[in-house]
């Protein structure tokens, strides 16, 4: 079982950047197929970012947005450049079993962390 936590959430202006990290504990990332959701007060979650044994990414952040992973550190990052105020969100950081191909639904992701929420201000 692993536990995550993300932190690096804020109040950002549109066109800034934040980074948030996803710590890991229990189990080490690399076991696992990591993702990045957010959902917005009333809407359903939705996936933002992906990685496996690659990366992959919703048209909406696409170009945008860039997932990592750091073994060494156990944790994930989402870099998010070029903020709009539609990225404005509650985001999550998730795990689950290793497949190939992209995993992009919730139910494909059973670790789930508590969230860090983003604000942008245009």
């Amino acid at each position: 079982q692993v536990q995550l936590v993300e932190s690096g959430g804020g109040l950002v202006q549109a066109g800034g950047s934040l980074k948030l990290s996803c710590a890991a504990s229990g189990r080490t990332v690399s076991d696992y197929a990591m993702a990045w959701f957010r959902q917005i007060s009333g809407k359903e979650r939705e996936f933002v970012a992906g990685i496996n044994w690659s990366t992959y990414y919703a048209d909406a952040v696409k170009g945008r947005f860039t997932i990592s992973r750091d073994n060494v550190k156990n944790t994930v990052y989402l870099q998010m450049n070029s903020l709009e105020s539609e990225d404005t969100a509650l985001y999550y950081c998730a795990a689950g079993s290793i497949y190939p191909g992209d995993r992009r639904d919730r139910q494909s992701y059973t670790y789930w962390g508590q969230g860090t929420q983003v604000t942008v201000s245009s």
